[in-house]
């Protein structure tokens, strides 16, 4: 019997319309390489009557090429963060770092074109799976931010908190070649940004198993290795840390962001402190739930193993003409290990053992 996939149901989805629209597009541009499909992907100009393209352009590869990436990414990126999240956060994230990137993409060209008065920049189309891609490496960051992959057997050892910008730099290359969109690069950053910015002060999350003092879920995540300056060089994060709190100042300012209550504070510390102690450092939600659920069945463990030893208490056996066990004489000790084989086999009685305890400490 063949293996079967457990793809969970989002993951399922997406990559079903994931292949679905991008065969479509290979398809239909195969048969005329310069048409638009303004109503499939998102062109400026075109796509104003295709309100649904904001999202459903997130989903379009035009080559095999990338189509392929873009399967492979979904695959295994969906399957992770689905089972840590749970399926409505995880669509929920889909949908956030699918639309505001697309959305402010779309109004840099609006911009671009008021500015410069060049069609080019209301012509080109906005599409593809860059934005997704990079807001899976940043959860990845998130959920993992002490894990160290190495390459090519040991030469190069990375943190996952790098990959976002080595990901940024690949698309800054390939932007300079025809292979990808104009729009890829702006897709990348807004992307990059747009994904941290939920994932840091909107997203909910479960708090800690060992803090009985927070609520049932909180929002964001205020702990030291997610701050925006955690994905840089170590040379220009205090430069990255002070323009980032300018930046928050202002949002605070203008009421886009919320700070941190002292509650949330002292739950990403405590989670950070009980990262930095753990050998492998992993600060995964997924992780947390395991931990209920090792919690839970402890739990159970424990009614089970008390269970049997209130049902080993026998009840007081009727009264007899005979003497009670306590005035029952003890048997020889000697002369039941000198006795037969047979006759201490055939013995399944439990007898505890404190008159022996009692005369090794007389």
């Amino acid at each position: 019997m063949p293996p079967r996939l457990n793809i969970p149901p989002v993951t399922r989805i997406v990559l079903a319309a994931l292949g679905l629209q991008s065969l479509s597009s290979i398809i239909i541009h195969r048969g005329r390489s310069n048409v638009v499909i303004e109503w499939l992907t998102l062109v400026p100009q075109l796509s104003l009557f295709y309100p649904w393209t904001f999202l459903t352009t997130a989903l379009v590869e035009e080559n095999l090429t990338s189509l392929i990436i873009a399967g492979v990414t979904l695959f295994n990126g969906g399957r992770y963060l689905e089972r840590a999240w749970s399926s409505k956060e995880f669509a929920k994230f889909l949908v956030v770092a699918s639309l505001v990137p697309n959305f402010l993409c779309f109004l840099l060209l609006i911009t671009m074109f008021t500015f410069t008065r060049n069609e080019d920049w209301t012509l080109t189309t906005i599409n593809g799976t860059i934005p997704l891609q990079i807001s899976f490496l940043v959860a990845f960051s998130q959920l993992v931010p002490a894990h160290t992959v190495t390459l090519f057997r040991g030469i190069l050892s990375l943190r996952v908190p790098r990959f976002p910008l080595i990901y940024l730099g690949l698309i800054v290359a390939a932007n300079l070649t025809p292979w990808i969109s104009s729009a890829s690069l702006p897709l990348a950053i807004f992307g990059f940004l747009t994904s941290w910015t939920y994932l840091r002060f909107y997203k909910t999350v479960f708090p800690d198993l060992d803090s009985s003092s927070q609520p049932a879920s909180m929002r964001g995540d205020a702990s030291e290795t997610f701050a925006f300056s955690e994905f840089f060089p170590a040379p220009v994060k205090p430069f990255i840390a002070a323009m980032a709190d300018q930046v928050f100042n202002m949002l605070v300012a203008m009421r886009v962001c919320t700070p941190f209550s002292q509650a949330d504070i002292s739950a990403a510390q405590g989670s950070n402190l009980h990262q930095r102690s753990a050998p492998s450092g992993v600060r995964a939600e997924a992780e947390r739930r395991r931990a209920l659920a090792l919690k839970v069945l402890d739990q159970r463990l424990h009614a089970a193993t008390s269970s049997p030893a209130t049902r080993s208490q026998p009840t007081p056996p009727p009264q007899t003409s005979g003497p009670t066990v306590q005035t029952q004489p003890h048997p020889n000790v000697q002369a039941a290990m000198t006795s037969e084989p047979g006759t201490m086999l055939g013995e399944t009685h439990y007898n505890p053992d404190h008159d022996n305890g009692d005369k090794e400490h007389s």
